[in-house]
């Protein structure tokens, strides 16, 4: 099979904020509205010249670029194709990244390294349909899965499997499952709610067995909750662990 021509991915990568964003309204926005676009579309052709030894001039395009969009992209790393950069803003993407196609960024992330050595891969890998959102930070040569999702500000300094949703700092394998709608970040939950709820409510079961309740269906009741929130608890332990 072929492979499709550098003009053929420009004309996609101006395609993804159609898709992907509701906001547009015109498609002349993307001119002055999407300065993710450009600094991929830039990318594209210093990535070009890249691989053909001219590295001083692309450097020099992705460094002008860099003022221009705020986004800081080595010409180096491996982009495919109908990415997108959705508000853009403060992404960063090292020299030895790999982004397969179909992936989702948002403003903020970084897709760093964690050593200098020189000549060997220090930078993630993203698999085809992962989305990482906004603020995330994936470190080192680690790989996100197929249709991952990274929720906002987490850490990343494991390996996430496929169909996987990982938060927090560090951030931690929560679900697996892929969901359909790359956008719902409402749905990935908030490990910290939930243990300061499993807090509340174990005060609350102290309290009750220290109170006056000396009645067996009482204490019957607050030995029921006692088990649910050892398995609660137990959940928890479980998801830090792996």
């Amino acid at each position: 099979m072929s492979q499709p021509s550098l003009f053929k991915i420009v004309l996609e990568d101006f395609e993804q904020p159609i898709k992907n964003d509701p906001a547009l309204n015109s498609k002349f926005e993307l001119f002055f509205n999407y300065p993710g676009v450009w600094a991929l579309v830039n990318y594209r052709f210093a990535h070009w010249l890249y691989t053909k030894n001219f590295k001083l001039l692309a450097r020099m395009i992705m460094g002008i670029t860099q003022i221009i969009t705020n986004l800081d992209i080595h010409p180096g790393a491996t982009i495919g194709r109908r990415v997108f950069f959705d508000h853009a803003f403060g992404v960063v993407i090292g020299e030895t990244a790999i982004i397969e196609d179909d992936v989702l960024i948002y403003q903020g992330v970084t897709l760093g390294g964690v050593n200098l050595n020189r000549g060997v891969k220090r930078h993630p890998t993203i698999k085809s349909g992962s989305v990482i959102g906004s603020g995330a930070k994936v470190l080192g040569d680690i790989i996100i899965g197929h249709n991952c999702r990274i929720g906002s500000n987490s850490v990343v300094v494991k390996p996430v499997p496929d169909d996987s949703t990982a938060v927090g700092i560090p951030a931690r394998v929560i679900t697996k499952g892929r969901d359909k709608n790359p956008m719902a970040h409402n749905k990935i939950p908030d490990i910290n709610k939930e243990l300061f709820a499993y807090l509340f409510k174990r005060v609350k079961v102290l309290e009750d067995a220290m109170g006056t309740c000396d009645k067996p269906s009482c204490q019957k009741d607050i030995a029921r909750k006692d088990i649910e929130l050892e398995e609660i608890y137990e959940m928890y332990l479980k998801s830090i662990k792996d």
